[in-house]
């Protein structure tokens, strides 16, 4: 699996694990305990989410701005990536 494949997959089952979480949330079956753990494991799926489609956005305008004959600059995140 190429990285792109892998970041895809990444993406997709955070964003699958984090509906999967509501879920949970909502039921309101999960004790105190529990659903705070839940709680946190949803915010860092929807930081990491997040940050994701900020990079795949910066990526976009990027190509968007070679087509318009615009000069690029090198792509970085803060990961280096």
């Amino acid at each position: 699996m190429s990285k792109k494949q892998a970041e895809t997959a990444q993406f997709e089952d955070n964003v699958r694990e984090l509906t999967e979480i509501v879920q949970q949330l909502e039921q309101g079956e999960l004790t105190l305990e529990q659903a705070l753990a839940r709680f946190e494991r949803g915010i860092a799926l929807s930081r990491l989410s997040q940050q994701q489609l900020q990079t795949a956005e910066q990526k976009v305008q990027l190509l968007l701005q070679q087509a318009q004959g615009e000069t690029l600059v090198p792509f970085q995140t803060d990961s280096g990536v």
